[in-house]
C-alpha cells in the first residue's frame, strides 16, 4: 500500500498534481488578497497623506511582486511535471503554508514600523519561501527527476535565481541583526548565483 501512494498509476498521480495546482492557486490568490486588506493608513492628526500610505502601499506591492515570483515559478515547476510523488507534495505544502503566513507577517510589520523585528520577520519568511521552492526544484529536477519537461539549463538557470533570492533576503535579516559584516558576505555570494543565470540566460537565447 505505501508503494502505491509512492508511485500512484499514472492517471491518479496526474489527479493529485491537478488537485495540487488547484490548491496551490487559491492560497496564493488569498495570500495577495488578505496581504491587501493589511493596508492601514495612519490618519492620525498632523500626518500628511504621503506619511499615512507610503508604507503600507510599498510593503503590499513589494509583497505582491514577491508572491507573484514565487507563484510564477511554483506554476513553471509544476508545468513541467506529469505527475508529482508524496515528498514534492509535502514540499509544496510547506511552501503554501509560508505562503499562507504571508499576511500575517505584513500586519506584524506595519504594526511595528519603528522596531526592526518585523521587517526581520518578513525577511526570515522570504528566506524560507525561496529555499522551500529551491528545494523542490532540486528535488524534482535533480533528486527523483521527475520534471521531464524540464529543460537542463532552464532547470539550472532558476535554481540560481532562487539561491540568489535566498542569498539577498539572508543579507537582510543579517543586516536588520546588526551583523553588517555577515550581511556584506553574504550579499557578495549572491553575485556569483545571478551571473550565472544570467550565462545560462544568455547561452539559451544564442541556441534559439
Amino acid at each position: 500500500m505505501t508503494q502505491d501512494l509512492e508511485h500512484p498509476p499514472h492517471h491518479l498521480g496526474r489527479r493529485h498534481l491537478e488537485r495540487l495546482v488547484m490548491l496551490s492557486d487559491g492560497v496564493f490568490a488569498i495570500a495577495i488578497t488578505l496581504s491587501a486588506l493589511e493596508i492601514k493608513p495612519d490618519t492620525g492628526e498632523g500626518v500628511s497623506l504621503w506619511q499615512a500610505w507610503s508604507l503600507s502601499l510599498l510593503v503590499y506591492f513589494m509583497s505582491f511582486v514577491l508572491i507573484g515570483a514565487i507563484w510564477l515559478v511554483h506554476r513553471r515547476i509544476v508545468s513541467w511535471l506529469n505527475h508529482i510523488d508524496t515528498a514534492g507534495t509535502v514540499i509544496s505544502m510547506v511552501l503554501l503554508s509560508l505562503v499562507a503566513l504571508v499576511p500575517v507577517v505584513i500586519r506584524y510589520a506595519l504594526t511595528h514600523p519603528q522596531r526592526h523585528d518585523g521587517f526581520l520577520a518578513y525577511s526570515l519568511l522570504f528566506v524560507l519561501l525561496y529555499l522551500t521552492l529551491a528545494v523542490l526544484l532540486a528535488y524534482l529536477t535533480h533528486g527523483v527527476k521527475m520534471a521531464v519537461h524540464a529543460p537542463p539549463s532552464e532547470a539550472q538557470q532558476l535554481l540560481a535565481k532562487l539561491g540568489f533570492a535566498v542569498l539577498v533576503f539572508s543579507a537582510a535579516a543579517l543586516y536588520l541583526q546588526g551583523w553588517i559584516v555577515a550581511a556584506i558576505v553574504c550579499a557578495l555570494a549572491a553575485v556569483p548565483l545571478r551571473w550565472v543565470a544570467w550565462r545560462r540566460e544568455s547561452k539559451a537565447a544564442e541556441a534559439r
